[in-house]
């Protein structure tokens, strides 16, 4: 998923499966408990209240009659738009390319100004999308991030694009925030904007609507997120020919604007982009369209997101902004999950000869210190083993790396002292850098970093970790995956000064791009579907489709083979993109032969770690 939030005010989608024991393994490897997308500590369903009622209130305020626009009715708005604003998302490219002046669509490096909203009782969550949207355009060139009250005029020709993200709804108690030098230079610029969510209305009302509608070819003051006093249940997306998911909790959606396209003579036309389906009405409307220099994207696709989500659409957009001459390209990666001193070495060879036998590179993620430190697996006798007191796994290890692994360092003992966190206390099964428990409803809640967290504590365990794999004879990992994908800011900037990169699913902490945390314990998660620069600074190898399991645990069903492929069918659309997952070694090859066999088929090549 693409982004986190935890129980209590948890909204969230997570992508889980359990690692129950195979062919006498431990039931290790519940990695993707961490790889949540969503945010921790967000009240979403006050936040989506707050939103409709603002919604309802500017509907119900009279306002200047506006142009004969396209509405959703029982037919939809299918013919309307393919009638009057073909969907040509195939082309969008060439056209964003034609719209940038020369010299832009040929920088080397492109820039980004991420802009976004920090008042009222919701402002938190500016800087959670902003953290967000900064991070996925960072895979293009640098990115600047600034609260929108502190856009100044001119300010837009500095950067290549520029993207604002509406999470605050102006209006009623809460003033508008923007200043009109960006209505107007935005309005004014042929650079390409990028606007998520609210406020657009205020734009048009800003430059005038008039002027608005004759550049843009819609009326954002006559568009709402309801469709007939409903949001409705808008479940799907598609674009680029893949039909995208979109789950939201019950209460906590706070809609997709359904933008008014106008149908007389005279305007220009509007781009779907992609499409949004109300499963309740049958109804479509544009969920992301295009007109002149502004690409709007009805809703942020942050929250409550899957490996199959319509944040894809998100996801690929930002390339006609900051690289539209990119190339068609998929490439896949594979890593093998939770290798330890405890590991089988007669199962680590059989990946290793079956991976070998397809030309497939791929990443293991070795644990140099197992601990069981109730003895949970060893008869209620504590044992702690390393690499270097386990010759057969080390020649297992080395005889991987000669037939195209890379090795990667997963921690230092991928567990917590002798507490359950949140199972058991051994290595494999816990979070090391963050504490976690189970509620009363099975699901799995983030409680905070752990006690003696720093930068120093953290550089400790790496160092140790370093060390375990030099006395084993086993060269240093240059990449580093965070046990559960869960740490703590610090912990992150550790793992960047001692890593070339990381490949994982991230947290990322409110107070990151302001030095004002809203808690240390709110945050958002997030995977990413190339590589990318985070704003820890650090280079981010993408897993972006999950993992085999199984069975189901703590809530999230079990995920098989066509899920996995299911979800690189979905990621098809970004352009310049990766099906990336990880396999535990302790299940049969089968379903890992499925899954390369599937991904494959999709027109994917699978690609080694170490060449990004």
């Amino acid at each position: 998923m693409c982004l986190l939030i935890v129980a209590a005010g948890v909204s969230g989608t997570f992508l889980a499966a359990n690692s129950q024991a195979a062919g006498g393994g431990h039931g290790h490897g519940h990695e993707a408990i961490g790889g949540r997308s969503g945010l921790s500590r967000v009240d979403l369903k006050g936040w989506a209240t707050a939103q409709l009622k603002a919604d309802q209130a500017r509907h119900d305020k009279p306002h200047p009659k506006a142009p004969k626009t396209a509405k959703a009715g029982p037919s939809s708005l299918t013919t309307q738009l393919t009638a009057e604003t073909p969907v040509s998302a195939a082309t969008a490219v060439t056209r964003q390319a034609v719209r940038l002046k020369p010299a832009e669509a040929a920088a080397a490096t492109p820039s980004a100004l991420v802009l976004y909203d920090t008042a009222g009782p919701y402002g938190q969550l500016g800087e959670l999308y902003a953290m967000a949207t900064a991070n996925l355009a960072g895979h293009f060139g640098t990115v600047t991030a600034k609260p929108v009250q502190q856009y100044t005029a001119g300010m837009i020709n500095s950067y290549s694009a520029v993207i604002y993200i509406g999470s605050t709804y102006y209006g009623g108690d809460i003033p508008d925030a923007i200043p009109a030098a960006f209505y107007s230079d935005a309005a004014a610029s042929s650079k390409p904007v990028i606007w998520m969510g609210a406020n657009i209305w205020n734009m048009a009302n800003s430059t005038g609507l008039a002027a608005f509608t004759q550049k843009y070819g819609w009326d954002p003051t006559n568009s709402y997120y309801d469709d007939g006093g409903s949001v409705g249940t808008v479940s799907q997306v598609t674009y680029k020919n893949q039909a995208l998911t979109r789950t939201v909790p019950a209460g906590q959606d706070g809609g997709v604007l359904r933008p008014a396209v106008l149908t007389g003579g005279g305007y220009p036309a509007v781009d779907t982009l992609a499409q949004g389906l109300d499963s309740s009405t049958g109804h479509t409307f544009g969920w992301a369209i295009r007109s002149s220099n502004l690409t709007y994207i009805g809703e942020i696709p942050f929250a409550y997101v899957s490996e199959s989500d319509r944040v894809v659409v998100a996801e690929d957009l930002l390339f006609d902004a900051l690289a539209p001459d990119t190339a068609e390209r998929h490439r896949a990666m594979v890593r093998l999950e939770d290798i330890s001193p405890d590991s089988d070495p007669t199962e680590l060879k059989a990946m290793a000869d079956y991976l070998k036998s397809e030309n497939i590179p791929y990443g293991i993620n070795v644990i140099p210190v197992y601990t069981d430190p109730k003895g949970t697996y060893n008869n209620g006798t504590p044992q702690t083993i390393t690499l270097a007191q386990r010759p057969q796994v080390v020649s297992a290890l080395k005889y991987m790396l000669a037939r195209g692994a890379v090795l990667m360092d997963h921690g230092y003992t991928h567990q917590y002292g002798n507490v359950a966190n949140p199972y058991d206390g051994v290595t494999g099964d816990d979070f090391e850098f963050y504490r976690a428990h189970v509620d009363s409803a099975n699901n799995v809640v983030y409680d905070g970093p752990v006690a003696e967290d720093s930068a120093l504590w953290a550089q400790t365990r790496v160092t140790s970790a370093l060390a375990a794999f030099t006395l084993a004879g086993l060269p240093k990992p240059t990449l580093w995956t965070t046990p559960h994908y869960a740490g703590s800011a610090a912990d992150y900037k550790v793992f960047g000064a001692n890593f070339s990169a990381r490949l994982e699913r991230s947290l990322y902490f409110s107070g990151t791009l302001s030095g004002k945390s809203a808690g240390a314990n709110t945050f958002i998660g997030q995977f990413f579907p190339y590589v990318v620069k985070d704003v820890y600074g650090t280079k981010v190898l993408p897993e972006d489709i999950g993992n085999y399991e199984p069975e189901a645990f703590n809530n999230h069903p079990a995920r098989l083979p066509a899920d996995l492929i299911a979800s690189a069918k979905a990621n098809l659309a970004v352009r310049d993109g990766f099906a990336s997952f990880f396999y535990h070694p302790y299940y049969p090859l089968q379903p890992l032969k499925d899954t390369i066999a599937g991904i494959k088929a999709l027109g994917y090549t699978f690609v080694s770690p170490s060449s990004l």
